[in-house]
């Protein structure tokens, strides 16, 4: 494996950053939109699942008592 010096490991580096496609402002915009959404349904669903687990082991301990 040949080695590369440091200056041209940074060349290399900028090379490859100018290749990348970034989002634009709104694509990001949307983006993050999308993801606060998805928490907010997830965190409502995860609750209800939480609600549902804790009734039915106080359901299960109370039968047992």
């Amino acid at each position: 494996m040949a080695k590369t010096s440091p200056a041209q490991f940074f060349r290399q580096v900028r090379q490859e950053t100018a290749k990348v496609t970034w989002p634009t402002r709104k694509e990001t915009g949307v983006t993050t939109a999308m993801v606060f959404v998805f928490v907010f349904i997830m965190a409502i669903f995860f609750l209800l699942v939480d609600q549902v687990a804790g009734f039915l082991v106080r359901f299960v301990i109370g039968l047992g008592a």
